[in-house]
């Protein structure tokens, strides 16, 4: 399990990368590129992880990921394909000067909103209006769009993916490193996961993994773990509302449910049973 800095391939006499994925999964390794990231997620759900969060999507959902940010959407189990239409992009996509244009003032902003990633707490229909337009749209009407969305993106409000940031590429050995402790953790989340045997897998004392893997992503492994379980118990509270409080902690890996009660206090601010009655209607899937 490699991770390495992945190449965009651009379209000859093409700036802006228009991208469409349909297929049985999204791209499962954790990667990272130059290019800044605008992905709508039309059919689909999982987790995205991406910096040092976890975050879940659902069919709609829309995310801003930055520059040089390693992330991975790990899509659940299917026999539906899942779709997804992404734009990649630089500041200097359009000339080195482009974006310092008097003209574009107000969309100057954008670029440093997208360093944190974020995904929209707003206007998000009409996001996703534009984003359906891009892939059958001329290379004219693509740049038009495009500074529509640049626009409204500094104007919605919006929540950040993350707050720790990459300011280079993660290198070879240590990608390498991390794609195999991800791969491990979101595929065993829900059993015992021991600190000396994640080690062993990447070869490294459990001391220098824990100094390894807080460098790189500004949480202990156990936080890592902990959020990961809440954010899958939350998508369950979503999508299985026949299950019971207990059902859903032992299915999210944890071994009781004050434990599970108290863990997702901690992070979502609320107990998981008033969570599931405070869901809006249309976020309720059902099985």
């Amino acid at each position: 399990m490699k991770v390495r800095p992945f190449q965009i391939l651009k379209p000859l006499e093409e700036n802006l990368i228009v991208q469409v994925d349909k297929s049985q999964g999204f791209y499962k390794h954790l990667h990272q590129h130059r290019e800044m990231q605008l992905s709508l997620v039309v059919k689909g759900n999982g987790k995205l992880l991406v910096g040092d969060s976890i975050h879940p999507f659902n069919d709609g959902d829309f995310f801003a990921i930055g520059s040089n940010s390693p992330h991975l959407f790990k899509t659940e189990e299917s026999n539906e394909q899942v779709h997804m239409i992404s734009l990649f992009f630089t500041n200097e996509t359009f000339g080195k000067d482009f974006f310092e244009l008097s003209d574009l003032k107000e969309i100057k902003t954008f670029f440093e909103i997208i360093a944190d990633g974020f995904r929209p707490l707003s206007d998000q229909n009409e996001i996703a209006r534009l984003m359906h337009q891009f892939p059958k749209a001329s290379k004219l009407s693509r740049i038009l769009l495009f500074l529509q969305l640049l626009k409204l993106s500094c104007d919605i409000e919006k929540k950040p993916l993350t707050d720790f940031i990459y300011p280079k590429q993660t290198g070879l050995l240590a990608g390498e490193r991390l794609q195999v402790v991800f791969d491990h953790v979101l595929h065993n989340f829900q059993k015992e996961i021991k600190l000396d045997s994640i080690a062993e897998l990447v070869h490294m004392t459990p001391n220098a993994f824990c100094r390894f893997f807080k460098q790189r992503t500004n949480k202990t492994l156990f936080q890592f773990l902990i959020e990961l379980r809440i954010e899958h118990a939350s998508q369950l509270l979503k999508q299985h509302q026949d299950l019971s409080i207990a059902e859903i902690a032992e299915r999210s890996g944890f071994n009781t449910i004050s434990n599970f009660n108290r863990k997702f206090m901690g992070i979502k601010g609320i107990k998981p049973s008033q969570y599931a009655k405070q869901l809006p209607k249309d976020e309720i899937f059902l099985a």
